[in-house]
């Protein structure tokens, strides 16, 4: 694991940013797999600007996101589907039909699992899967315990995801219990993955990371055996770890 650390958020941003514009520009038809949430979100401002500038286009580009709500229709506000096209897709030239993420409001929720990981396998290698560092250790919504060989599948939410969750909506309860998300397994047959992570919050889980053996009960360990990880982490995040 590759850590890379600046000074705050902006500068994480910007820096992930440097990342999937080179492969956009390098690669022909580029896939990504991309995150939803606070973390992220200034990484997708500075991919827009990049193509308002003329800088990059997203045409070829293909995406894949990590997970989305069980029972909360697209058109919902809270939906990671509403998320996407708010902070992202509707500002840049990415066709929808090369945008794909999980329906929570399938009427067979396994078999859309079992979609979802075809239409990732029919697409070959994600190129690049953004994550973000949950603070009990977990990436997209693989809780503590979860099979690092699963694939894409339903998961009960932690109580501690649900609160950290629970800004974006009303109340905790308006927070749904379940979601769909990206298996590890399938995570981890990125091509590269880069983590990032943001503020004081996070130093804990920062530390472990890279301290704590590999195990199901802190999933972002898995990715110590991953052989291309960045991991870009703001000063407040990194505040423990050595010099």
């Amino acid at each position: 694991m590759k850590l890379i650390t600046v000074k705050n958020y902006d500068e994480m941003s910007q820096k992930a940013s440097s990342f999937i514009l080179d492969l956009i520009q390098s690669k022909e038809n580029p896939v990504l797999g991309l995150a939803t949430g606070s973390t992220p979100e200034g990484l997708y401002r500075y991919l827009i600007e990049a193509y308002k500038e003329g800088k990059a286009s997203f045409q070829h580009v293909t995406t894949f996101n990590l997970d989305e709500y069980v029972g909360i229709e697209r058109a919902d506000a809270n939906s990671y589907y509403s998320f996407m096209q708010e902070n992202f897709f509707k500002h840049v030239d990415i066709s929808p039909s090369q945008t794909f993420l999980p329906n929570g409001k399938a009427a067979d929720l396994q078999a859309e699992c079992e979609d979802y990981e075809q239409l990732i396998s029919n697409a070959s290698q994600i190129d690049i899967q953004v994550l973000g560092l949950g603070l009990n250790g977990h990436i997209g919504f693989n809780e503590p315990g979860t099979p690092f060989s699963i694939r894409t599948h339903v998961v009960d939410l932690e109580e501690s995801t649900r609160e950290a969750n629970s800004r974006f909506f009303e109340s905790i309860d308006e927070v749904p219990t379940q979601a769909i998300t990206m298996g590890i397994g399938t995570i981890m047959e990125s091509k590269m993955i880069l983590l990032l992570v943001s503020g004081e919050q996070k130093a804990e889980a920062l530390v472990r990371l890279f301290t704590n053996e590999v195990s199901e009960e802190f999933p972002a360990s898995i990715l110590q055996n991953h052989p291309n990880v960045v991991i870009i982490a703001d000063e407040a995040a990194s505040k423990h770890l050595s010099k």
